[in-house]
């Protein structure tokens, strides 16, 4: 990805080399500056049946050797293996730069969000249902990736991620990958509650379905949440895997299901 490229062109050229390899693979449409590489996996393109990112260490998977082939079709895609999170459904952010990137790598920190502020450090959050979210500055200071399921949204992991990133937050641009949409989301008033607790007019992104039953707009959350920590510029959010069988995995929909992955990196210096 040059930096002579234009951010439309730079996508252009990563959704033309992805469909060169037959992949269906996600490349946000934002306003994000060229440099920054961004992209959330589907099923398509693994090397052992559906693409699947497995869990934090690869060696715990059923089938290790196919996750990390998984895992490494992916990095080929960015300037660096991305380091993942072994991901608590909290608000924890950790922050990635060349000192501490082996040490992340070896041992994936108990987080569910990540920043960087060093080009060719990549980023990856994994999620089959739960929200991912990449973040990036117009200018192209910081990035950063979170997991977002109702827990950790309800705790505050993204507004945690905008903080972190210590840059005016009206300055990021943010972007929703595939998850479970408001037809598919089924809670209860426990899930219900978090969200009111905070704002009450968050009321309005859930639709009463039966007694003590509700459908959630887990996206809209996001939006609303990233709007009230001053970054209103969202978008993505329109692919519910759940619905969507043959692109995405999804958790609910099969229990037991594989992992996509979001991942981000700002490009190393040419």
């Amino acid at each position: 990805m040059s930096g002579t490229l234009s951010a439309g062109q730079a996508r252009a050229a990563l959704e033309a080399r992805l469909a060169a390899e037959g992949l269906d693979w996600l490349v946000p449409d934002w306003d994000a500056p060229p440099g920054v590489i961004a992209l959330s996996t589907t099923k398509r393109g693994g090397s052992a049946g559906a693409f699947d990112l497995g869990p934090s260490r690869p060696a715990t998977a059923a089938h290790p050797d196919a996750v990390a082939a998984d895992r490494a079709r992916l990095a080929s895609f960015l300037p660096s293996s991305p380091v993942w999170l072994r991901q608590v459904h909290g608000r924890r952010v950790v922050e990635v730069d060349a000192a501490n990137r082996a040490a992340l790598l070896a041992d994936p920190p108990d987080a569910d969000a990540a920043i960087t502020r060093t080009p060719g450090v990549a980023l990856a959050v994994r999620a089959a249902d739960c929200l991912p979210v990449a973040l990036a500055h117009r200018a192209g200071r910081v990035v950063g990736v979170a997991h977002a399921g109702w827990r950790g949204l309800a705790a505050g992991v993204l507004e945690s991620t905008v903080e972190a990133m210590d840059v005016a937050p009206d300055d990021i641009v943010a972007w929703i990958g595939p998850a479970i949409g408001p037809r598919a989301f089924e809670v209860g008033r426990d899930v219900l509650d978090a969200f009111v607790a905070t704002d009450p007019t968050d009321a309005e992104c859930f639709a009463p379905l039966r007694e003590g039953k509700w459908l959630a707009d887990l996206p809209e959350l996001a939006r609303r949440r990233l709007e009230r920590a001053g970054t209103p510029r969202v978008s993505g959010a329109t692919w519910c895997t759940v619905e969507d069988a043959a692109r995405f995995h999804s958790w609910r929909r099969d229990r037991g299901a594989g992992r996509m992955a979001t991942a981000i990196a700002m490009a190393a210096p040419s």
